[in-house]
């Protein structure tokens, strides 16, 4: 079970890890620690940052993929699991994986994500069919399944998930109380965050991509942007919109012979940035329209530009990808 670096459009990767031998020394410090807490607790009540059971099991969209997902890798392990309401495998399995990690008692989280909800983590895993199970270790990405397998396989497969964590990450799981499970208190109307004015039509546009009705995500992001162009979601949500359209019915293989084989031709380099912005590939999808512009010139150049331009909107202004681009772009240009 070998991790690898995820690059995802979108999603700002966790640092690197510590080496083994630290990672070891930290996990055996982090125990003796919550050993000492649970001393001092007594029976006084739950522990300090325990949680409920239930909250090892979650839905993730891509909204929260970076909170829920990367950032909590650093603690516990990610289980993903990708599913849709139509699946009947995955009717199967679901139900096996919330109780195995239940069963784990802290030491892995599940994570539910429903593809037909979140196309673009669909794509940037390079789904080809479900159920598909991930997890992700201190930001790092493991494939461990795809279809419905048995259950001593995946109890086996979760087994290895959680020694890989502890021996060569040092993360050994988040502390969990079943005495927690209710106890937060519900939020009162007077705790609730008024609407904002674009709220209805940033929903509709969710929706619109829930339903996969791509054009009309793009015109409800568009009819926010008419009124408020400086709506930083409306914009991020519009730049994502956009790039899901154009590929949508691409044919992959086809764009890339094309680009591989006229590599002055902006059309088929921009298709072929879309295409590695989609499967997670931003460095390729940049340096490609980088090398582009430095090979045109005119209004040829400056499509390429403009497209690269709305790439970083995909991205994020403060992602060190667009930062290391936008150098990169700087120098060819001046």
């Amino acid at each position: 079970m070998q991790p690898r670096n995820m690059s995802m459009s979108g999603v700002v990767d966790l640092a690197a890890v510590k080496a083994a031998g630290e990672a070891k020394a930290k996990a055996e410090q982090a125990r003796a620690e919550a050993a000492k807490r649970a001393g001092e607790a007594g029976e006084a009540g739950p522990s300090a940052g325990a949680v409920p059971p239930s909250a090892l099991v979650i839905d993730v969209d891509e909204a929260g993929f970076e909170r829920d997902v990367l950032q909590l890798s650093a603690e516990v392990p990610v289980v993903l699991d990708f599913w849709a309401e139509w699946c009947q495998p995955c009717k199967q399995l679901s139900p096996l994986l919330e109780r195995l990690i239940t069963e784990a008692d802290g030491r892995l989280v599940l994570a539910k994500i429903d593809v037909d909800a979140n196309q673009m983590l669909m794509q940037q895993f390079q789904i080809q069919g479900i159920p598909a199970v991930f997890a992700v270790v201190a930001g790092q990405v493991l494939p461990l399944f795809q279809g419905v397998v048995p259950e001593q396989q995946i109890r086996e497969t979760f087994a290895q998930l959680v020694q890989v964590a502890e021996e060569r990450f040092g993360i050994i799981g988040i502390e969990v109380d079943p005495a927690a499970e209710g106890s937060a208190p519900a939020a009162s109307a007077a705790d609730e965050i008024p609407a904002g004015p674009y709220d209805a039509l940033l929903e509709a546009a969710v929706v619109a991509l829930d339903a996969g009705d791509l054009g009309g995500a793009v015109q409800a992001y568009k009819n926010v942007l008419a009124d408020d162009p400086g709506n930083t979601e409306a914009a991020l949500g519009l730049a994502q919109a956009e790039l899901l359209a154009r590929v949508q019915h691409m044919n992959p293989q086809a764009v890339r012979a094309a680009a591989a084989e006229n590599p002055r031709d902006p059309a088929a380099q921009i298709a072929a940035a879309d295409l590695d912005l989609v499967g997670g590939r931003v460095e390729d999808a940049f340096g490609r329209l980088v090398d582009t512009v430095r090979v045109t010139f005119g209004e040829d150049r400056d499509v390429v530009r403009l497209r690269l331009l709305e790439l970083f909107e995909v991205i994020g202004a403060d992602d060190p990808r667009v930062s290391a681009a936008r150098t990169a772009l700087a120098r060819v240009l001046f």
